[in-house]
């Protein structure tokens, strides 16, 4: 990773954490519509690598909940 890429990650990577948990939170209200509007949300963050951290975020709580 580089130096300016690590700084990004190391400045925003408590945000991106945050809106993964906001984002996995939607998972018992919107049960079926979840996926579909968790990858819109996810498709309207801005910028790229910020929406990959979420991402990122979001797929490590997947897999902690063995999905």
């Amino acid at each position: 990773m580089s130096e300016g890429r690590a700084a990004y990650h190391q400045a925003h990577q408590a945000r991106a954490e945050a809106e993964a948990q906001r984002l996995w939170a939607q998972r018992e209200v919107l049960q079926g519509r979840w996926h579909a509007w968790v990858a819109l949300q996810l498709y309207q963050l801005t910028p790229a690598p910020y929406a990959s951290m979420v991402r990122r975020a979001l797929q490590q709580r997947r897999d902690a909940a063995g999905e």
